[in-house]
């Protein structure tokens, strides 16, 4: 923790002349763009499979319906066409697993009175009127939702909101796209269609409840994503256009 803290006011001393008062806050966004520039590369594995899988999913129907009466032997055969087409099914979880001791990092640092034997001094940054250690309760209980640093949250809640909106647009029409040529799917899909591009605002809870350094981690770590998506998604089958090749 105090190798972690030393690195966040480095980095803050060395953007200072630029952003002053707000140089912490700064520097947790740097910060985060360098954990997700370090995982980029599996982010571009993790497209790829996501792309795999779309393209292997009429095979994948042929195998639901060659062995619907045998769960192993199905298993089995999918194992075999994932592993002779290179395809993992886990590869999409790991750049946000890879992400979340970063995550934890930041929010035990801006969580903890003390570090070590000393006062935590980057309780006493601030991004604006929002000291960074403080979360929305404290920002609403000093100042309301339109005080000082009530503004920073209303700020933080739209652009995730944005975000959201766009990843719930791109992610539903992906997880669909497998299934919009009228294959058979397994048991449940139906509801994690449904579910899994609303997780994209989930973020604004996550926002609410931390403190506001790690709510920056998550607002950098969310916008990013979303740029991401845009680039390595951008030719990705969607709902739509499947369809309308069927």
């Amino acid at each position: 923790m105090s190798v972690f803290a030393s690195l966040v006011e480095q980095l803050a001393d060395l953007l200072q002349p630029l952003f002053h008062a707000s140089a912490a806050a700064a520097a947790i966004v740097l910060f985060t763009a360098l954990v997700r520039l370090a995982v980029h590369p599996l982010s571009r594995a993790a497209a790829r499979g996501q792309k795999a899988r779309v393209r292997l999913a009429p095979q994948m129907a042929e195998l639901r319906k060659k062995h619907a009466r045998n769960p192993e032997r199905l298993r089995k055969a999918m194992h075999e066409l994932h592993t002779k087409e290179k395809v993992s099914p886990l590869a999409g979880c790991l750049p946000s697993l890879l992400q979340a001791p970063a995550f934890l990092l930041m929010y035990h640092l801006f969580s903890s009175g003390r570090i070590g034997d000393e006062p935590n001094a980057l309780l006493a940054h601030t991004l604006f009127d929002a000291p960074l250690g403080d979360r929305w309760a404290d920002a609403l209980a000093h100042g309301g939702v339109f005080g000082g640093a009530g503004l920073v949250y209303v700020a933080l809640f739209l652009i995730v909101a944005a975000v959201a909106t766009f990843n719930y647009r791109l992610t539903k029409g992906q997880i669909a796209a497998p299934m919009a040529t009228g294959q058979e799917e397994l048991p449940g899909t139906g509801a994690i269609v449904k579910i899994m591009p609303l997780l994209s605002f989930a973020t604004l809870i996550t926002v609410a409840v931390v403190p506001l350094a790690a709510a920056l981690y998550v607002v950098t770590s969310t916008a990013w994503s979303a740029v991401e998506r845009a680039f390595l998604y951008r030719d990705m089958p969607t709902a739509g256009t499947q369809a309308t090749a069927a």
